[in-house]
């Protein structure tokens, strides 16, 4: 089973996710970078992050190389912004049609919830089906067994092991 894991990460958090994912499925690994960076620290983040998240931007992004058809399973990974994903996944999924493909989904807040975010992208992504989703708190600033736990799980219903 050939699979992706794309990520869009601002802090680290959802990097950290990624790539531990790509690890254990022995997944190919996408980072979504944008053109224009967006800031990282004090209200310049949440202001234009929120911002670009809110109007549903679409920035550009650095070139790369992705195929959805030579995936059988797609991981989208992103922090929440705004209640929702972040803006260089809407340009990802502008860029490669999903439709019919099975995603699964990992979200990373500071606590705040996820579900509107992972409803949010799975329908952007007009994929076939949900296969696992995993909701995560700030799984590298603040790292804990039950996001450990959660990530092994996760890993484990991609691959069919209950």
């Amino acid at each position: 089973m050939k699979l992706s894991v794309a990520y869009y990460s601002l802090e680290g958090n959802i990097r950290y996710v990624a790539q531990k994912l790509a690890d254990a499925l022995g997944a190919d690994l996408l980072e979504l970078v944008p053109v224009k960076e967006y800031p990282d620290k004090g209200f310049k983040k949440y202001f234009w992050g929120g911002k670009a998240a809110t109007m549903k931007e679409k920035p550009d992004l650095k070139p790369y190389s992705f195929t959805p058809d030579d995936y059988e399973v797609i991981v989208l990974c992103t922090p929440v912004w705004a209640g929702t994903f972040t803006p260089p996944f809407r340009t990802f999924l502008n860029e490669n049609d999903m439709t019919g493909k099975k995603i699964a989904v990992v979200a990373s807040s500071s606590g705040g919830n996820t579900v509107k975010c992972i409803q949010q992208l799975k329908e952007a992504a007009h994929a076939e089906s949900l296969v696992a989703e995993l909701s995560l708190i700030d799984p590298k600033d603040k790292p804990t067994k039950e996001n450990e736990d959660k990530i092994k799980d996760f890993v484990n219903i991609i691959l069919g092991i209950n």
